[in-house]
């Protein structure tokens, strides 16, 4: 009987997209007759013939001012997770405008990163957790003195955070040596010696040794500067400040299916331009939500798709989605219109004419809605005494 439902439902393949009728042989209950399940089919077509934009709609227009006035009521806001250093999250009108300019860096890169079921009990999601983390040999370091006249360097640990990340003395030691040349490098219990072995003279190579040092990574993922596990429902999410997704999903733990990073270069990098495109639709889609406002999801749509419609994610800037417009006057009317109509000049480009922008600067009328359609009229022609 299923099968019978289903093949009905191809049937509407042409008048319906795929994707909707997968959703409807997905929702169909086995005990459905086909009477009701026909009328159900036309109401579903009916419903989507509605929802379909006319020819001649100016969607662009709409979508921009469908954006701009809720966006003007927007706040300034920079959320900030209490006790944590360093994890603010940017929202309202800023993390928009960061998004729809598609800048390559934000102010404030984090994740989300989700664990397997396994993983999901208190003290798994803690270690996982400091293990992300990444720490460098200056968080655990108690003291370092300097000793120009030897050329030497003595750092001392810190036990405690040391035994936190499963490391000892010489472990440090081991990735001082690998990392910087000309050391001479010894431990004793929680100190560690470094002697450097050029000239004396060299007085601000000691200097710079001692930052390099202290920048030397012992765990973690490059990027992640501080982590923060938070329960949500029945399971326990882990917030990073710093993204490194490539990184992070190459981790045991994580679940790669849901972790995520607000950093859409990277999501197009690791993932895809597909991604890309979901990451702006549900990076402005928090953004709005955060703010109580409501913003139909197709004018973001439509937004994405003009940012990641080339294969690259491109802002609506003038050196992104604007500067490749195909029309002169259209990337005139933007920003610095004296350079394109003079570049445009020199090398003897044409305007078609095709769109709102380029008609409205020259008084003609506009390609949309009533302006859409030619009216073709054939006229009789006189008659030889001057009458038709």
């Amino acid at each position: 009987m299923r099968k019978a439902h289903e093949e009905f439902i191809d049937g509407y393949e042409g008048k319906l997209p795929l994707k909707m009728i997968n959703e409807v042989k997905a929702n169909i209950p086995d005990d459905i007759t086909k009477e009701t399940l026909e009328k159900i089919m036309e109401q579903i077509v009916s419903r989507y013939n509605e929802s379909k934009v006319h020819a001649g709609e100016a969607i662009g227009i709409i979508t921009s001012q469908s954006i701009g006035e809720p966006g003007t009521q927007m706040t300034l806001d920079t959320f900030h997770f209490a006790g944590v250093s360093e994890m603010n999250v940017t929202v309202g009108l800023p993390r928009i405008i960061e998004i729809f300019d598609a800048r390559k860096t934000i102010s404030t890169p984090l994740m989300e990163v989700f664990l397997k079921p396994q993983y999901n009990k208190p003290e798994a999601v803690k270690k996982v957790a400091l293990h992300l983390k990444e720490t460098k040999i200056e968080e655990t370091v108690a003291e370092i003195a300097i000793n120009i006249l030897d050329q030497t360097l003595t750092i001392q640990l810190k036990k405690n955070i040391l035994e936190g990340l499963e490391m000892k003395p010489s472990d440090v030691s081991a990735l001082i040596k690998a990392k910087v040349k000309k050391l001479n490098v010894k431990t004793e219990g929680d100190t560690i010696i470094v002697t450097y072995e050029g000239k004396p003279e060299e007085v601000k190579e000691i200097y710079l040794i001692k930052e390099k040092i202290k920048n030397i990574r012992l765990r973690g993922v490059k990027g992640i500067r501080q982590v923060l596990p938070v329960k949500r429902g029945e399971e326990y999410v882990i917030l990073t400040a710093g993204t490194n997704l490539k990184d992070v999903l190459e981790q045991e733990e994580v679940d790669a299916k849901r972790t995520t990073t607000n950093d859409i270069y990277e999501i197009r990098e690791v993932l895809g331009i597909e991604a890309a495109r979901q990451a702006v639709l549900n990076e402005v889609d928090k953004v709005i939500e955060a703010q109580g406002l409501n913003i139909n999801v197709r004018h973001i749509m439509l937004v994405a798709d003009m940012m990641c419609g080339n294969g690259e994610v491109k802002g609506i800037t003038r050196y992104g989605v604007i500067g490749e417009k195909a029309s002169v006057l259209a990337r005139a009317s933007f920003e610095t219109p004296i350079k394109h109509i003079i570049d445009a000049s020199l090398i003897g480009e044409r305007d078609e004419l095709n769109s709102v922008i380029e008609n409205v600067l020259i008084n003609q009328t506009v390609p949309l809605g009533t302006g859409l359609p030619g009216l073709v009229v054939k006229v009789k022609g006189e008659a030889k005494d001057g009458k038709e």
